[in-house]
């Protein structure tokens, strides 16, 4: 019997040890994901490394995926857990519990640098350009000097973004941007009106700058894609922000931020409201080589409105699984636009042969509402496998009408009296749906689709004054109608192991687009499929230095007002208008951008060549002395260029950040029996320093820098701006006062030069300083415009 025993115990014994080896043999499974603290965003491409405890040496590695998420395999007993990412403070675990071979680590978060290098109650102020594989995030909040800003205003503080002064953004020079809210087209970004401007700064949260976008992104914008990420909280309870801003000239606005956040619903909304003033001088000269007769007009006009926002929205958990969303937005401006411009006309010996007044009252009120409803699904199998469907619709409409009268000054009156009515209508609607599948450890695949809709109706109306009554003008007077549908389809396919990744893809789009003067009954109809391939790669050296590449194929389709043959009136001596037979132009994009870090300074460079053909450039032409600026496609250009972004960190008082752009552009094209061969340069330059002051106030200055350079007909001058901004801190973050000028000297204009064989056209604008001033107060669980809770 005892012998019995003694072969069973020996055979379980064995048995247990055979167990306990295969256990070792298949290895530990190690797997987390990573947030960023402040924002609660995933970080993407971290280093994640096992360590022997006594010698730190790396057993294993990897990187984080685009979610943040990670998963390692390990057959070690004893080791650390250390995680790094450039700009964030490594964090070491070494205290866990392993249950059944696996180590569920859970979500980890990263401090900033910049973060840990000052006092707790201070965390969080410093904004930062957060760098993932396709695309850049500019936490815009924390800048002082966005105090009063609009969307506009604030696009132009971001790294790469220029916004001129008439408002038109351009990404490292190149115009064709496309500029998305919350990932999506809205009523919000739309061009046909300063839109942007119902957002004030205190309402975003980021703003991510894509140059290179997957086939994930709809292929619009040969530029690239800048991403508008308004602010929601979701921290449980009452929480909320209000601010008020005044300024000169006349600026001011007072927005509300609520949100209420239980197990199943998250309540949000937010309100805005406010007037502003936007005075810009303006000069121009037109010249006639041959008669050698000069057209000179100077002015100043004003853009003075009255703009409210709300948004309303719910979040609701279904389960842990899936939560439905529904928003809505309402926006109303009133405008009021009165200008003044002085008119000489004088012939070719500099002699006066008439001057005149011409003046200008317009008034308008421009609806803007839109509606949201996203539902998400995550599967039970993992937090990554997801499927979101979204439908948006939306409306922004114009109601305008404008009086000019002029009055004689001196000799002949070569403008007349005239007013004009325009009835504008345009309705949007964009259906789309996302899969996301993480099929192993290491591959992604994602596929997704989108139905956009775009329907609008301008009718424009133009009446001359004509023997003591209003006749309409004919010629410019049109009813335009345009219908674009865009259907694009999209896979790609990600695959990640170790330091290296690389993800490619394909989209394919099916553009509808259909143009209608009713007047003349001139038609234009477009109906084209187009193939958009991407692929992007990164590769992690160590923790100070990695790199990314990528290719994309991007096209920029006409929008209204390119192909809106209405004429605006204002200077009825320099006219811009549409045509309504632009064709779309082509982009291939190709970029190399490195990550590193010298001592207490982190850069990501990237050189980049992009080759655009059909060139959409704006003509400028003459008849009777007026100028016409029209756009047309006129051949292909060839860029090459290389972007820099740094941040230096060097003592707990101050910090440095600063960007760099520059490119060589190579132009070819043929216009009207001319030729516009020629080669150029640019380049921009931006440096902020940001200075700790005793009594927890806080100071920094922008000095930015845009040179000047050569277009197809001549050239436009370049500039250098500074804007500065004061905050003072009150109850420890609580309260916030804030102060900002900007641009402090006058100095950012916009001056153009066109030099052709028969004639010369020189244009000036200029805007005015301001001067704003804000306060901000954080209750409940939030914190003066200080918005870092959890997003979903």
């Amino acid at each position: 019997m005892k012998n019995a025993i003694k072969k069973i115990t020996l055979v379980l014994i064995l048995f247990l040890s055979t167990g306990v080896a295969t256990a070792q043999e298949k290895g530990l499974i190690i797997s987390g994901s990573l947030i960023e603290q402040e924002t609660k965003q995933p970080i993407p491409y971290a280093t994640v490394v096992l360590k022997d405890l006594d010698t730190a040496n790396v057993f294993v590695g990897t990187t984080t995926n685009d979610k943040g998420g990670f998963r390692l395999a390990t057959k070690e007993k004893d080791f650390l857990v250390e995680i790094s990412f450039m700009g964030y403070a490594t964090r070491v675990i070494s205290d866990f519990k392993i249950e059944n071979s696996v180590l569920d680590l859970g979500t980890i978060t990263l401090e900033s640098e910049s973060q840990s290098l000052e006092e707790v109650e201070i965390r969080g102020e410093v904004s930062k350009t957060v760098f993932k594989l396709d695309k850049r995030v500019f936490n815009v909040g924390k800048d002082l000097s966005s105090t009063g800003m609009s969307g506009l205003e604030v696009l132009d503080n971001v790294p790469s973004v220029n916004v001129s002064i008439d408002g038109e953004i351009s990404l490292r020079g190149g115009a064709g941007v496309q500029i998305l809210i919350n990932g999506k087209p809205s009523v919000l970004a739309d061009e046909s009106s300063n839109a942007l401007g119902t957002i004030t700064a205190d309402m975003i949260e980021s703003i991510e700058v894509i140059t290179n976008a997957s086939a994930k992104y709809e292929a619009s914008g040969t530029a690239g894609i800048l991403n508008i990420i308004l602010k929601k909280e979701e921290k449980k309870g009452w929480n909320g922000s209000v601010t008020a801003n005044t300024g000169y000239p006349a600026n001011h606005s007072i927005g509300l931020s609520l949100n209420r956040r239980t197990d199943k619903f998250n309540l949000f909304t937010q309100l805005g409201g406010g007037y502003r003033s936007m005075p810009r001088f303006s000069e121009s000269r037109n010249f006639n080589k041959i008669t050698e007769e000069t057209i000179s007009s100077i002015g100043e006009n004003y853009r003075n409105e009255a703009f409210f926002n709300i948004t309303l929205g719910t979040d609701y958990h279904i389960n842990d699984y899936n939560v439905l969303t529904l928003s809505g937005n309402f926006a109303y401006e009133m405008e009021d636009q009165p200008s003044e411009t002085s008119f000489e006309y004088t012939d070719g010996n500099g002699d006066l042969i008439s001057s005149w007044t011409r003046n200008e009252v317009t008034d308008a009120i421009n609806p803007k509402w839109q509606y949201d409803l996203n539902y998400k699904k995550q599967f039970k199998n993992n937090k990554e496998h997801t499927l979101q469907i979204s439908g948006l619709g939306s409306f922004f409409g114009k109601d305008q009408s404008s009086d000019f009268t002029t009055r004689e000054v001196n000799g002949l009156n070569l403008n007349g009296d005239q007013r004009t009515a325009t009835n504008f209508n345009k309705q949007d609607y964009t259906f789309k749906a996302d899969y996301i599948n993480p099929m192993t450890k290491f591959f992604t695949l994602e596929l997704g689709s989108q139905y956009a809709l775009n329907n609008v109706a301008n009718n424009y109306l133009v009446e001359d004054f004509v023997g003591g009554e209003y006749v309409t003008d004919q010629n410019q007077t049109n009813n335009f109608e345009y219908n674009q549908k865009v259907l694009g389809v999209y896979t790609t396919g990600a695959y990640e192991r170790g330091n290296w990744g690389v993800k490619g893809g394909v989209r394919i789009e099916n553009t509808d687009l259909s143009t209608f003067l009713v007047n003349t009954e001139e038609s234009n109809d477009q109906n084209f499929t187009d193939f958009f391939p991407t692929l992007h790669t990164s590769y992690k050296v160590s923790d100070k230095l990695s790199f990314q590449a990528g290719y994309s194929k991007r096209i920029y389709r006409p929008r209204l007002w390119d192909l809106n043959p209405f004429f605006n009136i204002s200077n009825n001596f320099n006219i811009r208008a549409g045509n309504p037979n632009l064709q779309s132009e082509y982009t291939d994009s190709y970029e190399l951008t490195s990550i590193y870090r010298i001592g207490k300074a982190s850069f990501s460079s990237s050189l980049y060549h992009q080759y655009t053909k059909d060139v959409i450039e704006r003509v400028s032409t003459i008849e009777n002395n007026t100028v016409y600026v029209r756009p047309y496609n006129v051949g292909s250009n060839s860029k090459l260029g290389f972007e820099t972004n740094g941040k230096y960190i060097p003592t707990k008082w101050l910090t440095i950040s600063a960007d760099f752009n520059m490119n060589y552009f190579d132009r070819k094209g043929d216009f009207q029996n001319q030729t516009f061969d020629f080669s150029g340069s640019q380049w921009s330059l931006g440096i902020t320093p940001k200075i700790k002051l005793p009594y927890d106030i806080d100071f920094e200055f922008t000095v930015k820098t845009q040179s000047g350079y050569e277009t197809v007909q001549g050239e436009t001058s370049g500039y250098t701006t500074l804007d500065v901004g004061l905050r003072k801190k009150v109850l420890k973050g609580k309260i916030m006062l804030n102060l900002s000028v900007r641009d402090v000297f006058e100095s950012r204009i916009r001056e153009n030069f066109v030099s052709q064989d028969t004639f010369e056209n020189y244009s000036f604008g200029q805007r005015q300083r301001q001067i704003a001033f804000g306060i901000s107060y954080g209750f409940g669980k939030g914190e003066a415009m200080n918005y870092t809770g959890r997003r979903r």
